[in-house]
């Protein structure tokens, strides 16, 4: 399939705001069209057998149905569409390659990844093998380029920890310590060149001497002030100041912050 080719999508999750975010994310995207969008396994079917779509991005624990029960349903279509999974774990990650998904986006979803999954379905619709190793080949390229642990000096030792064990960063000096559950590790650099090192992560700047990691939110609660108390899943609390207001786009994936405390919901 050439790049200015449609490809058709429908989008599977039971989270509204998850919904919305994918939508915005893709409408980046001139090249994919979404034709449905599904609340339960159940419909998740049904729009497939009705649009006849060349790409589903599908929740994994979504009601009715599961992703993997859908898949099951599926398997006797005459044109089964190919599967980005969309969930919030990792530990599916097996699973969802034994049923030959073409890629598994975690939650909270982020633009780069929603480009390579685009890129991996012009790469399995290609008829042409020749441009199903180019698009392979720069996927590959950009995988390996996308680090996944921070790497700490202490004198003469060099030690990794990796990115989706650190609940929370913040600055101190002319150092930044990650917070990794129990642990706490100093790391030689500054909040700008950690955030921007970041990008493309699960990482969110709350604070201008915080970044926190988007997984290990719980809730989050306004204040009179204007700011909001961030609650992690091990009770720790942290400030999201008003001059970081748009972190809130992605903390809730795209709800509206007023109102009642938006609860991070991810599931």
């Amino acid at each position: 399939m050439k790049r200015d080719q449609v490809i058709r999508a429908v989008i599977a999750d039971d989270e509204r705001l998850a919904r919305q975010r994918l939508r915005r994310l893709l409408a980046e995207h001139a090249d994919v069209q979404i034709v449905a969008e599904c609340r339960s396994g159940y419909d998740a079917v049904r729009a497939v057998e009705e649009q006849h779509p060349d790409l589903l991005f599908l929740d994994i624990e979504i009601p009715e149905l599961d992703g993997f029960g859908v898949i099951k349903s599926l398997s006797q279509v005459a044109r089964m569409p190919h599967v980005v999974f969309v969930t919030a774990f990792d530990k599916y990650a097996v699973q969802a390659f034994e049923v030959r998904a073409i890629d598994y986006l975690l939650k909270p979803i982020v633009r780069e990844r929603v480009a390579e999954a685009v890129l991996r379905a012009h790469a399995a619709i290609a008829p042409h093998g020749d441009r199903r190793d180019a698009l392979n080949e720069l996927l590959n390229d950009l995988s390996a380029r996308r680090p996944s642990r921070f790497t700490i000096h202490d004198g003469g030792r060099i030690y990794f920890v990796p990115y989706a064990s650190v609940d929370w960063i913040e600055a101190a000096g002319n150092y930044v310590r990650l917070r990794a559950r129990a642990e706490s590790h100093l790391m030689r650099a500054t909040m700008h060149a950690v955030e921007e090192s970041l990008k493309g992560t699960p990482f969110v700047r709350i604070h201008r001497s915080t970044i926190v990691n988007l997984d290990r939110i719980k809730e989050l609660r306004p204040t009179f002030a204007g700011d909001y108390v961030v609650i992690l899943h091990n009770d720790e609390r942290l400030t999201l100041s008003r001059t970081y207001r748009s972190a809130l786009d992605r903390i809730t994936g795209g709800g509206d912050p007023d109102g009642a405390a938006p609860s991070t919901g991810r599931r």
